[in-house]
Parts: structure tokens; sequence; C-alpha cells
């Protein structure tokens, strides 16, 4: 784990300036990445065991998740890796394992980082400080399934509120329980109560989700991925206390008191996980292969990489696109 990386390993497509049709018709085409511009991406470290999701210290060290290694360590731009902590309790299965982290705005004080991790009963979320032991939780009782649908990504909004993206733990009925957290968008205080102003005076800020993986802002607008079922994945803008249709909807409806995603896509080229705002643009990571580079209107289309599925797409605080796969990270270079 302590091996540094530094071999350029392939392009990722993410020049600016393209329409949205060029980009649509080169990834349809099969175009290779050239012919729609590229950025460098350098591998700094490889054999991770499902690496999840990475945020940043004050001093801009990277510090991550490995789901089914149940680890949480830190990575330098150069590529150096330090395990911190093994984070007890942990359960892993297919979805299941070690998920988010998201490193508290007053880190430099308190010194507390927030995860997302599966248990034998449940998910949850807690607040763990690098040697300070075990975890302490503050929300308990986010349905888990056997093997799927666990969601766990978690980030500060700018409001300074932690926002998590949950799944519905196999059961559809849970996304339209308000008294349920799974498939929700919640948005907590930093020791785990209702933030002021949500709605239903819960946890809860949105409901009707299936597998919330991806959280990013435009300003002050909220935005999720969400992957579906059989038929279309999303990408939906957030409104506190709006219902998002699933189960009784899977992408766009008529049905009254649905909101319908500000786009969708067939399963089969998506299944979307983390996503950021980088440069303007949205970067969605793509389970199916790829990135892609969207719109808030989730227009742009598929950027071809050598790296194949993409977990995460995180905007850095050196200026870079840090982009994860399960057995990986990397940087696109911000030229």
């Amino acid at each position: 784990m302590g091996a540094r990386r530094s071999a350029y390993v392939g392009v990722l497509a993410l020049a600016a300036g393209l329409s949205s049709g060029t980009l649509a018709s080169a990834a349809e085409s099969g175009a290779k990445s050239d012919q729609v511009g590229t950025m460098a991406v350098k591998t700094i470290a490889s054999g991770l065991k499902q690496a999840w999701s990475i945020d940043f210290l004050p001093d801009g060290t990277g510090i991550f998740t490995q789901k089914d290694a149940k680890t949480v360590s830190t990575i330098t731009k150069d590529g150096k890796v330090t395990k911190v902590g093994d984070i007890p309790g942990v359960s892993v299965t297919k979805e299941a394992g070690l998920l988010g982290i998201a490193v508290s705005p007053s880190y430099a004080a308190d010194k507390t980082l927030f995860l997302y991790y599966t248990t034998g009963s449940d998910n949850r979320i807690a607040t763990w400080q690098i040697g300070g032991g075990a975890p302490k939780p503050i929300v308990t009782g986010i349905p888990r399934g056997s093997d799927f649908h666990h969601g766990g990504r978690i980030k500060f909004g700018p409001d300074g509120f932690l926002y998590a993206g949950t799944g519905d733990g196999q059961n559809g009925d849970n996304a339209q329980n308000k008294n349920s957290l799974g498939g929700k968008v919640l948005r907590v205080t930093k020791d785990g109560k209702p933030a002021p102003g949500n709605p239903f005076n819960s946890l809860v800020y949105s409901y009707g989700h299936r597998n919330v993986q991806g959280l990013t802002w435009v300003g002050s607008q909220l935005y999720v991925s969400d992957i579906g079922a059989s038929k279309v994945d999303e990408l939906n803008k957030i409104e506190a206390g709006k219902n998002y249709g699933w189960p009784k909807c899977e992408g766009s409806c008529n049905t009254a008191g649905m909101t319908n995603p500000v786009k969708q896509w067939p399963t089969s080229s998506a299944t979307p996980s983390g996503i950021t705002t980088y440069k303007g643009s949205l970067y969605m990571a793509s389970l199916k292969g790829g990135t892609y580079k969207l719109d808030t209107s989730g227009n742009g289309g598929k950027i071809y990489t050598s790296l194949g599925r993409t977990r995460d797409e995180v905007a850095g605080p050196d200026g870079s696109l840090w982009v994860i796969t399960p057995g990986g990270i990397h940087i696109a270079d911000g030229s």
C-alpha cells in the first residue's frame, strides 16, 4: 500500500468547450479520446481493495476509504499511501462495507472525520479520529440489504451541514416511507441531529430515491446521482421535501407529486457513482466505465478513459480532478 506510482496510464477526455453533441457522438461511435480533447491522467496508487471515497485534510493530503479492506488511509499527490486506521464492526458484502468519508469543516480544531459504513444490522454514520479508537455512531438504523442498495456517499454542503445519500436496502417501500432513513438524502448536524430547516422535522431532506451514490453542489444547489433498477439511472436536482418517485417511478413519469430527474440514462450504459463539480461542469463516475461530463441539465456525454470503472470523482484542493477506481487513485493534471 505504500508503493508509489507515477506512470501515465492513458488519457481522460476532459477538455472544455465542446458541444454535448460532439461528446455524445464521439462516445457512441467509439472514437478515440484524442478526437474529443484530452487531459493526461496520472495513476498515483494501485492495488487497492475497492477504494470508495476520498476527501482532503486542511493541508491538502487526501484521505480515503477502502470498502473491502475496511481501512482509512492518507495519500499524497506523489502517491505515498499510509494506512491510518482499521475500522471495526464493518460488514462487507457485494455493495456493503466501509463507504463514505467526509472531513469536518473545522478539522483543524476538532480533528474529526465522518464515516458511513455497513454493520451486520444497518448502515450508519459515525465520527472518528485518527488514533482515537472505535468510531462513535451519530446516525444509526439506515436500512441495509443483504448485498445491495446501501447508498454511502457523505459530504458537507455549503451550508455547513452533513448530507448523506442512502439506499432503499433492497426494499422499495423504504423510499416512500418518510419514517425510514432508506432511499433518502439526509441532512444532519455534526452530532447527528436534524439540521435546521429540514422538512418533516426529521433527518430526511428528500425521499423517493433508490440508491444515491453521488452528491455535489453548484453554488447552493444540490445535485445527486441515483442508480436505477432495470430501466434508467438518474441525475436529480434536489429540493427540500420533494419526492423523487422510486419505486412508483423509475425515471421520468407523469405521476402527481413525483419530481422527475433532470437527466436519465439507460442502466446498461451509466450505473452512476460519485459526482463532483469541476471547472464549471459536473463529472459523474460510471460503474459501466468512463466518466460523464455534464452541464446542470445533464447535457453532455460519456468521456472515455483507459481506467475502466470509476467509483468517485472529486475536485481536489490542488485544482486537479481526482478519479477513484476500485483498484486505484488517479489525478487529472488540471491543465
